[in-house]
């Protein structure tokens, strides 16, 4: 990381440094926690850098377009599950699983390895 926070962001913005737009995304799902719009703002952004995204960060960024599609599903599920009243704990579990998802993210990103199994459907 550089001196300048900024830069770091600017970077990962434009898609220079493909590493920190993977980190930057991974950061935006957490946001999504507190702001709900973000996530949306994550995938776009994901499928932006796509074509960016080479070798070891392919599955990075295979495990981050997963990661929004099925958080979206498991929260419709959980919506439904309001009718019985037990929504709210798969709600809490789903943030469980986005946070775990995304710290796992986070770590092989810094140690620049790729995600072991990016199609899996848990952490």
């Amino acid at each position: 990381m550089s001196e300048n926070p900024v830069d770091d962001v600017a970077g990962a913005l434009s898609g220079r440094d493909p590493g920190k737009s993977a980190t930057l995304i991974y950061i935006l799902y957490l946001v999504g926690i507190i702001v709900p719009v973000v996530p949306i703002v994550a995938v776009v952004l994901a499928y932006i850098y796509r074509k960016d995204m080479t070798g070891w960060l392919e599955s990075h960024n295979t495990y981050q377009i997963r990661t929004f599609w099925m958080g979206l599903l498991y929260g419709i599920i959980a919506l439904v599950l309001m009718l019985v009243l037990i929504g709210w704990l798969v709600y809490i579990a789903i943030i469980i699983w986005l946070v775990v998802r995304c710290v796992k993210g986070l770590q092989a990103v810094s140690r620049r390895e790729p995600i072991p199994d990016p199609q899996t459907w848990m952490v």
